[in-house]
């Protein structure tokens, strides 16, 4: 029986202020992704089924496609990437701020798929670092929104507090790259690149 005057309420719940800010931080960054789509092949055709009326991927924050890299966070590379191309994939990753996040769709990116050549990267992360991989020659739609999905739950399993599971944001060299634009021109010449047709000297 409840006294006279007494306030008794369960409607609360105790948590750490880390705990907190990376709830209210890493849902924000998850609930609202801005994809800079990289097309190249028959992925980006499933990538357009993805984010139209069909599958709709505004359900999950993303419909506001960025073409321009300065105003994006995730890169999604959804085809096969040429060597003549990998400077390119490269200049819009550093153009894009932090945090960012990367999907490889479709086996081509992933691993250079059926086109085990001298013209094609095998694998983009050997240009660009990769969160998530999306299986598949194409992939549907459906597993698109599989990594997509995945993509959230590795954002909000990030801590802006805890230094071994925070993201590594900090630059790989004094410029911040992976691969030097000119070491990527470099192995780009010999297959046709068409900004520089000769090998550097």
């Amino acid at each position: 029986m409840k006294r006279v005057g007494e306030v008794k309420s369960e409607n609360f719940l105790l948590a750490k202020f880390e705990n907190l800010v990376d709830w209210a931080v890493n849902s924000s960054r998850a609930n609202s992704l801005w994809p800079m789509p990289f097309g190249t092949a028959c992925c980006a055709i499933e990538f357009m089924a993805t984010a139209a009326s069909r599958y709709d991927f505004a359900r999950f924050g993303m419909e506001r496609q960025a073409f321009s890299p300065r105003q994006a966070d995730v890169l999604i590379c959804a085809g096969r990437l040429p060597f003549k191309l990998a400077p390119v994939i490269r200049r819009i990753y550093d153009q894009m701020p932090q945090p960012k996040w990367v999907i490889s769709m479709g086996a081509c990116a992933s691993t250079g798929g059926i086109f085990d050549n001298y013209s094609m990267v095998q694998g983009i992360d050997t240009i660009v670092p990769v969160d998530v991989y999306v299986p598949g020659c194409p992939p549907r739609p459906e597993g698109l929104l599989y990594g997509i999905l995945l993509l959230h739950k590795k954002i909000k399993g990030e801590s802006l507090f805890d230094a071994v599971r925070r993201r590594e944001e900090q630059p790989l060299d004094d410029k911040g790259l992976r691969l030097a634009p000119e070491t990527i021109d470099e192995i780009s010449e010999p297959f046709g690149n068409s900004v520089h047709q000769f090998r550097s000297a």
